[in-house]
């Protein structure tokens, strides 16, 4: 099995060195990351600028390429340019901070599988809930499962598995469930601040607000110290609205 492995962290996190080791368990693995940290960068590609690749060696081993990019710039990069052969599946993480809800738009490790799934290729996006993760081993562990998952079943083109871990050792998990996007969304705003200089600057804070009380969205199944998988897709089309503009005969032939 070939698995190309990504991330928005940027290649030296601890998190893809934890999701690195456990696939190499179960296949051939090529590391195509950022060289810098790339949170929240969304699907950006670079255009204007020229990409630059770097071998990156760990502990004295050589580990995998970095790009001066975005994730999904790593990612096509990965299986148009680095990999002779294209990989069987796409695994981006493992992410440090959850990306539920409407984290799902701006993440770039969810970009980084999305744009594996442009790209006709099986894709998964693996996070854990927090910031500063204590516990990577369950959601190897859940990776490796669902990679293998992915491989024996399929998926549908343009489809990826975004995954959420709570921080919690392997015993206080409570399971796996299959979820929903949540609706929650950010109420932030840019708090103005004052530099040592006198100069004005902006901070952008704000608080997530959650609607939904079921396990069946990824936002909950998360709090209540279950593992979240959603398939989510590129589609963006909103075909219900769709039907519903037919009535408005705004369309015309000219």
């Amino acid at each position: 099995m070939r698995i190309l492995v990504s991330n928005d962290d940027g290649i030296h996190s601890k998190g893809i060195y934890e999701l690195v080791k456990a696939l190499k368990e179960i296949g051939e693995v090529t590391v195509v990351a950022p060289l810098t940290e790339q949170s929240a960068v969304g699907h950006a590609i670079t255009m204007k600028i020229p990409l630059r690749v770097t071998e990156y060696y760990k502990n004295g081993e050589f580990f995998g390429y970095a790009v001066d990019g975005t994730p999904a710039d790593c990612v096509k990069m990965g299986i148009r340019n680095i990999m002779k052969t294209p990989p069987d599946i796409v695994v981006s993480g493992i992410n440090h901070g959850s990306n539920t809800a409407i984290n799902i738009i701006y993440s770039g490790t969810v970009s980084a599988a999305r744009e594996a799934a442009i790209l006709d290729v099986p894709a998964i996006a693996v996070s854990v809930a927090a910031h500063r993760v204590e516990n990577f081993s369950y959601a190897a562990e859940t990776a490796v499962l669902t990679v293998q998952k992915v491989c024996k079943y399929g998926l549908e083109n343009g489809t990826l598995l975004n995954i959420n871990v709570p921080d919690l050792p392997k015993e206080k998990i409570q399971g796996i469930k299959l979820t929903k996007q949540s609706k929650a969304k950010w109420d932030d705003i840019y708090e103005k601040r004052v530099d040592p200089y006198g100069n004005d600057y902006y901070w952008l804070k704000g608080n997530l607000v959650e609607v939904d009380e079921s396990e069946d969205y990824d936002q909950t199944a998360i709090k209540k110290n279950f593992v979240s998988i959603t398939p989510i897709h590129f589609d963006l089309t909103d075909y219900k609205t769709f039907l519903k503009m037919k009535e408005w005969n705004i369309e015309t032939n000219r």
